[in-house]
């Protein structure tokens, strides 16, 4: 439920509608926009008597929400979410790109990469210290070690960091090292760890479930935010369906549908739903035109001896052109690149 406050209302009448809501053991979240300022109501909503709420100052109207979702809905936050992460925002005013291998494989290399992607134009250095695969006999990463190297990149390029959890230790641990952590497709319906990572301080990008509906996906990114962890991005990473030519099939209209039901950043990562190098640029610059805030892009020196998803992996050379080709795309969308 929502209790949306009349043009302008007075600070008073808000905070004595606020008090209402909590005497009777439920949680508010405001929304203060340029001239309405809508509270949002969370908890067993049959302890307030409606009445009374309706006829407080200053109160225009009460909206009930019938979606399971409620913190991160668009009804209670209508304007859209910018989240700061280091010297770098994400949100509608920019274009975030986020790039890096998609495993780490030594200092000197992640170090190479990121020097590259920043001069093309990268906001983020992403790299995989955890890497959940589907074969136990796959590279699986280089774990705490592969985070220290994530920190001294971090130091060399000031670029910001992410990296995907896997578990309570390795967000115990990237903590220590990353600017944001990434909750990976798999797992996206991992609860407990949904928890832990609203409790890390962190930002989080959430992506999307293999099989998962949007509204599934908005109530794991309601686990994040019900901890006190606002800063959620949400990342369309592509879902499974019977076609083969691609890894996954990219669900570009996730990016719109999102859009109207959230306020969160919304950003694709091309990489993953194609799985196939030639096919990146060309989701990137729908994504973009579709309304995205961000892109996450793999990158490697040597995709071919790449540890990790090299057929999905952009040479310097491509990435740079890629850049190149976004920055055009995000002037026409009104973004700073």
């Amino acid at each position: 439920m929502i209790i949306v406050m009349k043009p302008k209302a007075p600070k008073s009448s808000i905070e004595h509608v606020v008090e209402i809501i909590k005497s009777n053991g439920l949680e508010t979240h405001l929304s203060e926009g340029k001239e309405v300022t809508i509270i949002g109501v969370v908890g067993d909503k049959t302890r307030l008597n409606l009445s009374n709420l309706e006829i407080a100052p200053n109160v225009d109207k009460i909206v009930p929400i019938t979606e399971s979702y409620k913190l991160s809905n668009r009804k209670f936050h209508p304007e859209p979410t910018s989240i700061q992460v280091g010297n770098t925002s994400i949100g509608p005013d920019n274009l975030t790109v986020m790039a890096g291998p998609c495993a780490i494989e030594s200092e000197e290399q992640l170090i190479l990469i990121a020097k590259s992607v920043k001069k093309a134009g990268a906001a983020f250095l992403r790299g995989g210290a955890y890497k959940p695969r589907t074969s136990p006999y796959s590279f699986q990463g280089l774990e705490e070690e592969g985070l220290r190297y994530m920190k001294k990149a971090q130091e060399e390029t000031g670029l910001a960091t992410i990296c995907e959890v896997i578990s309570e230790a390795s967000i115990e641990a990237a903590v220590k090292y990353v600017d944001m952590l990434q909750i990976g497709a798999r797992n996206m319906q991992n609860f407990q760890l949904l928890r832990e990572a609203g409790q890390s301080g962190l930002p989080v990008l959430l992506k999307r479930g293999l099989s998962s509906t949007i509204d599934e996906w908005l109530n794991a990114a309601e686990y994040i935010i019900a901890e006190g962890n606002r800063n959620v991005v949400l990342c369309e990473r592509g879902i499974r369906t019977y076609e083969t030519a691609t890894r996954n099939t990219l669900d570009i209209s996730a990016v719109p549908v999102l859009k109207s039901k959230s306020h969160l950043p919304v950003i694709v990562d091309p990489s993953h739903a194609s799985g196939v190098r030639a096919y990146v640029a060309p989701l990137a610059k729908c994504a973009v035109a579709a309304g995205a805030d961000g892109l996450m892009i793999e990158v490697h020196n040597n995709p071919p001896c790449a540890l990790s998803d090299g057929p999905q992996s952009l040479t310097f050379a491509q990435f740079d052109e890629l850049a190149k080709e976004l920055k055009a795309y995000a002037a026409l969308s009104g973004r700073n690149f």
